[in-house]
């Protein structure tokens, strides 16, 4: 690497470095004001909101990187251009790919830093942040959804009236098992109690059906204990849940979400593409931030960085547009999270055609 690359980079990685920073204070007093109520309500301790502070900064870092990496680019280069040092570098014989490319190795020492970050780091921390928001600023959480399927293995199908949390108890359960879509017997029961100590479920008071050549055996009694592929976490509050699980963790959640044809997987798959994304967002955010503020203009910088929080502004309409398409169904969920990619991709790549080299 040359002087003038390490010289950019240099620049560019403590300019984003400062953006973060400053990012990151606006952020966390507006948040303190917004929940200092509900800290003074239930009595939290400064040592507590200090640790929940120290897990939600880095949410916060994750959450701004794509932006604020741009915010940076327009901002190093709006000052080159304005000392003209960048027709300085030109004139030298360099070609503007010498410009790009200090830029694109500090976008690809940030998307990398952030990949591992929200994929393997950030998860561990968002676990107590979530924890502390669940117990101090959210409201109690009550399981109210009525008339629950679920699919336990490859034939087997549950279905539950209601469902207390509080208890850990279900009502009028039901459990069909299919050989080859065929029904092979059929369990009710009037309620399904979790037994923390041993981990397992009580069936109570229950009926159970069994289908064969000669007719039906029914079987009936007042209590036992078997284990289900459920447990009382998948009536807890789900809130956050796919922000606090690593990539490991969120592939095979996936996974158990589709051996249950659960409705909500779309929303950890559109998780996990965002986090493939986001790499390739800062990448594509940085190079289209150099080509933007790379020529020097009579309105000054201010002008430029103010277009940059332009383009930051319709690149987060895009993102949050094509991600409640696919959370609607609208979109399929791989296609909706690329799309602002492959839009402002194309977008960069015909601004650099019309750049003489």
């Amino acid at each position: 690497m040359n002087i003038l690359n390490k010289y950019i980079l240099e620049k560019f990685l403590k300019t984003f470095v400062f953006v973060v920073i400053i990012m990151i204070m606006v952020v966390v007093v507006i948040d303190f004001t917004e929940k200092n109520d509900k800290f003074i309500k239930n009595n939290v301790s400064y040592i507590d909101i200090l640790n929940y502070y120290y897990s939600f900064v880095p949410f916060v870092v994750s959450l701004v990187t794509p932006i604020t990496s741009f915010i940076a680019t327009v901002y190093v280069t709006a000052q080159l251009a304005n000392r003209t040092e960048i027709i300085a570098i030109l004139s030298s014989g360099k070609s503007f790919k010498s410009i790009i490319k200090p830029f694109l190795y500090g976008s690809i020492i940030i998307a990398s830093a952030s990949f591992i970050l929200n994929g393997f780091i950030i998860p561990h921390l968002n676990k107590d942040r979530i924890a502390f928001e669940l117990m101090y600023i959210k409201s109690p959480y009550f399981f109210s959804d009525k008339n629950v399927h679920f699919k336990i293995d490859d034939e087997s199908y549950l279905y539950l009236e209601r469902y207390d949390n509080n208890m850990d108890i279900g009502y009028n359960v039901t459990i069909e098992n299919f050989d080859n879509l065929k029904l092979k017997n059929k369990l009710f029961a009037r309620q399904i109690i979790w037994d923390k100590d041993l981990e397992i479920w009580k069936f109570k008071s229950w009926k159970k059906r069994v289908l064969n050549i000669d007719g039906e055996d029914v079987e009936s009694g007042l209590e036992f204990d078997t284990t289900l592929l459920i447990s009382p976490s998948d009536f807890d509050n789900k809130y956050g849940l796919s922000e606090t699980l690593t990539m490991g963790e969120l592939n095979d959640f996936i996974q158990l979400q589709k051996l249950r044809g659960s409705d909500e997987i779309k929303f950890y798959v559109i998780e996990k593409y965002i986090r493939y994304a986001q790499p390739f967002t800062v990448i594509i955010l940085v190079i289209l931030g150099v080509i933007i503020a790379s020529r020097k203009s009579r309105q000054g910088t201010g002008y430029l960085i103010a277009l940059g929080f332009s383009f930051a502004f319709i690149f987060i309409i895009f993102f949050v547009m094509a991600r409640a398409f696919a959370e609607n169904g609208t979109v399929e969920p791989i296609v909706a999270v690329w799309l602002p990619n492959i839009i402002f991709g194309g977008l960069t790549y015909y601004m650099y055609s019309l750049i003489p080299k």
